[in-house]
């Protein structure tokens, strides 16, 4: 089994439920659980920005299936939450990307490994430092990009209570 980094995000509806239920499909996938979540951040929206502030948070799963499968996975549990592409960076009720896949790089139409915007995205990289505080991502380091990301103002822990 391989390990792999995925980044989940919501900014429609019940944002944390959204993550939580993404998390529950993922560890429902054949051969595949939950190793490790991050704490959940609420961050601003980038790109489109007239948009309600997202919830964000880093997961290592164990899995058997391949790169592509599991991406293919991720966009299929993205379509059965009811994730519609309306336009590039817009409301969405979950977003799953795969980041790292351990042993693995791609760089093709379908999939790019590791993902190639993970090093600019605060929003990625402030709940990656939670589960790799090193920067040591799978072999991959993200030490000054993850650095360089912690203090971010516009990135707060969320706590729901």
């Amino acid at each position: 089994m391989s390990l792999a980094v995925l980044s989940l995000g919501s900014n429609i509806g019940n944002r944390e439920q959204n993550i939580r239920a993404a998390l529950n499909a993922l560890s429902a996938l054949p051969k595949t659980r939950n190793i490790k979540l991050s704490e959940i951040y609420q961050t601003l929206p980038e790109g489109y920005t007239d948009q309600p502030l997202f919830l964000n948070a880093v997961a290592v799963i164990q899995t058997e299936l391949s790169p592509r499968a599991l991406l293919g996975a991720c966009l299929g549990i993205e379509a059965a939450m009811g994730r519609i592409r309306n336009f590039k960076n817009g409301p969405r009720i979950i977003d799953i990307d795969v980041l790292v896949y351990e042993g693995e790089t791609a760089n093709d139409s379908e999939l790019i490994l590791p993902h190639p915007r993970m090093g600019n995205r605060g929003f990625v990289l402030v709940p990656l430092a939670d589960l790799f505080p090193d920067g040591n991502v799978l072999g991959m380091d993200f030490k000054n990009a993850i650095s360089k990301a912690k203090g971010r103002s516009d990135i707060t822990r969320y706590n729901n209570a």
